[in-house]
Parts: C-alpha cells; structure tokens; sequence
C-alpha cells in the first residue's frame, strides 16, 4: 500500500484529550492553532487523507465532545478518561464491529506523512500483532537509577524512537486494555501480554507537538 487508496476495516483512534500544560497555550493542546487551524484538524486531515474510508473516532476533553460534533462530519468524537490509556479504551468502544486493524495516533504528531499509516497498515495486515513506526536514535542514551547516575549505556543501534499511529489486531489490543494497566503508548501495553510488536520505518516530519520550540518547529513543515 503506497498510495492512500481506501481501506476496509480500519479504524482509527486520535487521541487529543490532553491538557497540553508543557505547551503553556493555557487550553488543551489539541486545540491550539498551527497558521490558523487547529492540531486536531490538521491531525483529522491527515488521517483523512491518508486512511479514506476508515472509520475514525477522535477522543477529546470532555467540554469539547458537543462542539467538535457540531463542525466535523464524519468523526465520532467521544470524551478521554484522567489517563491515556482509558482515553484509548474509550475511543476502542466507540469503533463499529467492522474493524479488524485499529491505530493509535496522537493528535499532536498532526503532519505525520500517509506513507507511516501505510506501513503499520500493511505490516498489521501481514501478521504482525502490532506495528509502530520509529526512528534511530542519533544521541546515546544513559540508563540511570534515582540518584542520577549512570548504570548502563544501551546500544545505539538496538534503540529507537517511537512514533505514531501505533498499530494492531483489534482483538490483542482490547485484550491488552482489558487490563485496566496504564502506559504511555499502546505498544508497551500489547508488549505485556508476551506479543511481538514490529517497527516500521518512521518520518522525521512526523514530529510531536509538546512544547513551544515543537510548535515553532512544526510551523516550518507547513
């Protein structure tokens, strides 16, 4: 897969229910205006664009769910729980029967490019239980314990940085959230239950908004 050609049972969860303090907007993140749209519309294009005819559900603070309705067609929008990991049940249970492939995607990585989405797709479809995309990391990395000092210094080559959309088998990753366990992305919590996750080739411009200079950052990609 290529090209954005339409997919058949995909479902997509765009997770944009956090408050975004890092960002200091003084709203939720997702809401904040990149050159006069939003994050959350730019991410919801993307997906769009990307994954047409895909069934989306964006998760979003709860205040926000009866506007974003009201000017988005063709997104269901459902309100995120205090954690992460309950905002992407949330959105799960809000994806049709019809959806065998489910990915993650966090609304602040919103120029993430259509060809990432088609290798988690394809990688899904071939087999794989889960697929996220990734860079190699460039700097070295140091483990530390809580006194901050160094206990070991991984590979650089075994290491990677993970982005999203995250991908997987819908039937592992409801098992994985029946759990109730909380992380920070969906691949960790599909990792607990002993399942291989793949690591598809990433995107630099895939970048995640948190703070002021990402935000700055990202203008530029436009």
């Amino acid at each position: 897969m290529t090209d954005a050609h339409p997919v058949h049972g995909v479902g997509v969860v765009v997770v944009a229910a956090g408050a975004g303090t890092r960002l200091g907007a003084g709203i939720p993140k997702a809401f904040v205006e990149i050159a006069g749209r939003t994050i959350l519309d730019r991410a919801l294009d993307g997906v769009e664009a990307a994954c047409p005819g895909a069934s989306v559900v964006a998760v979003v603070p709860p205040d926000r769910v009866d506007a974003c309705a009201a000017v988005r067609a063709g997104v269901t929008f459902v309100a995120g729980g205090a954690a992460r990991s309950r905002s992407v049940a949330q959105g799960l249970a809000a994806l049709g029967d019809g959806v065998d492939v489910v990915l993650v995607h966090d609304a602040a990585r919103c120029l993430t490019p259509p060809e990432v989405f088609a290798r988690v797709i394809d990688a899904v479809r071939s087999g794989a239980a889960g697929a996220i995309p990734g860079l190699p990391v460039t700097d070295t990395i140091k483990v530390v314990d809580d006194r901050g000092v160094v206990t070991t210094t991984p590979p650089r080559a075994s290491l990677r940085a993970v982005q999203t959309p995250q991908g997987f088998d819908r039937a592992v990753l409801d098992e994985a959230h029946a759990s109730g366990a909380d992380a920070t992305d969906d691949a960790a919590l599909v990792e607990q239950l002993g399942r291989a996750i793949v690591v598809v080739d990433g995107h630099a411009a895939a970048l995640k908004v948190t703070t002021p200079a990402d935000l700055r950052a990202i203008t530029h990609h436009l």
